[in-house]
């Protein structure tokens, strides 16, 4: 029997991105991952995170958003926390006794894109893009050999992602 993983996706405000990671890693991942999402401060679904997300065939409009507070308190464990905002964000997130992995992957956050409403869907797409190929390397990655490795360190000076490297030191290709 194949063993499951644990992830948990954090944001700000569980509106989007973690939302988005949530419903990749569902459908990408299927039954070898329980995952759940969160937010810093629980606010209300992005709409245009709605409407990307539908345009992948993935409705999320009636998902509820979660603080990851409650999970804390509730002293879940989880195989890996991934946080989806920006790193000042990010270092808020509480500690998970027992977890595994923190991976952090910076996303722009889509209630702070400007513009008219196509150029808006425009910007959200493209977040949306970003996670879901984050999400399906991370799956990858996961059945490989090298399970339990840190998966991704972004490189801020071009915005792509570099090769994962193994505790070791040794470069994985994905």
């Amino acid at each position: 029997m194949e063993e499951i993983t644990s992830v948990l996706f954090v944001c700000v405000h569980n509106s989007a991105r973690s939302q988005m990671a949530e419903e990749f890693l569902k459908k990408f991942g299927g039954n070898r991952f329980a995952v759940m999402s969160g937010g810093l401060e629980a606010g209300t679904l992005n709409p245009l995170a709605v409407e990307v997300m539908r345009e992948e065939g993935i409705d999320i409009s009636t998902n509820k958003v979660k603080s990851v507070f409650e999970y804390y308190k509730n002293r879940m464990i989880f195989d890996y926390v991934i946080t989806v905002c920006d790193g000042a964000h990010a270092e808020k997130c509480p500690i998970f006794l027992g977890t595994n992995k923190r991976i952090h992957w910076g996303f722009e956050d889509p209630s702070t894109v400007k513009g008219t409403l196509e150029e808006k869907l425009v910007a959200v797409r493209d977040i949306r893009d970003e996670i879901k190929n984050s999400v399906k390397a991370f799956v990858k990655s996961s059945t490989s050999p090298h399970k339990n490795l840190y998966i991704f360190k972004q490189d801020l000076t071009d915005q792509a992602y570099s090769p994962v490297h193994s505790e070791k030191g040794n470069e994985i290709s994905l």
